[in-house]
């Protein structure tokens, strides 16, 4: 019994390919790490100054922004990371010049100036929509009683955008996770790329199935974290339902009430006399 146990585990489960390459998959998951959080990071501190460029007043500005945007989210990353990994080999020179060329013969800063340029024009979208969110009057009246500008944003406006913005911003992560995989097109060593290493060693297709369920338990694990930080940051929101709901009974009462004939002091005898 424990024979013909082992037999099956054996076949769902290559021990001995686990054994002798597993240390791989266990380098490449955190070279995927340092690149997604190293670019996420990157792109949210570049995606502010391009929210507020987009939302600015001057033309030429929101222009620049407009068209930054429109062409980070327009077309495929993979086709971005061949322009910035093959591209700065063709102005090879112009780099040496500027003394920045040892930095784009790396794969790995490759990946990470691709990846942070990607996700900043989708996080710059993310936070002009969570902004545009905020209502004006909310602003005008802060505005009123005589709070500064950075006073307005820090205790008004950005408190109720990140609200807005947190499950975005979740769904922004894991997608850059799942979009990592890219990374090893270009001879960068993360996750996948340690798998088709192993592949290319074993010839064992269940190597792709085990990357597959390390992606999918990260990714749920994000999932789940985000979730309670979201529930944590609304919990007012949460408490505030239950009064909200019954208060709009109430009221719906009352309403009916005044439908049949009844006033809010009243009884029906009384209005009869």
């Amino acid at each position: 019994m424990l024979q013909t146990l082992y037999a099956e585990a054996a076949d769902l489960f290559n021990f001995e390919m686990m054994s002798r390459y597993g240390w791989r998959l266990i380098d490449g998951l955190w070279i995927t790490a340092q690149v997604v959080t190293i670019s996420v990071t990157l792109g949210f501190l570049l995606a502010y100054p391009v929210c507020l460029a987009r939302m600015s007043r001057n033309r030429v500005l929101s222009a620049a922004a407009v068209s930054y945007v429109t062409f980070f989210r327009g077309t495929p990353l993979l086709c971005q990371l061949y322009l910035v990994y093959y591209g700065a080999g063709e102005i090879r020179p112009l780099l040496t010049d500027l003394g920045v060329w040892w930095l784009f013969r790396e794969a790995f800063v490759c990946c990470i100036f691709a990846f942070s340029l990607n996700t900043a024009a989708y996080q710059a979208e993310i936070m002009r929509g969570a902004l545009a969110s905020v209502s004006k009057g909310q602003i005008e009246a802060a505005a009123a009683l005589g709070l500064s500008k950075f006073r307005i944003s820090r205790h008004i406006v950005w408190p109720q955008a990140f609200i807005v913005a947190l499950r975005p911003f979740g769904n922004e992560l894991i997608a850059m996770i799942k979009s990592s995989a890219l990374a090893a097109i270009v001879t960068l060593l993360d996750l996948m790329g340690q798998t088709r290493f192993i592949f290319a060693r074993t010839f064992d297709f269940l190597i792709y199935v085990y990357a597959a369920i390390i992606y999918l338990v990260i990714v749920e694990i994000i999932r789940r974290v985000w979730g309670l930080i979201e529930r944590s940051c609304s919990r007012h929101l949460i408490a505030a339902t239950p009064a909200t709901h019954s208060r709009g009974q109430d009221e719906s009462r009352i309403s009916r009430a005044g439908r049949h004939g009844l006033s809010h002091g009243g009884s029906p005898q009384s209005q009869g006399a």
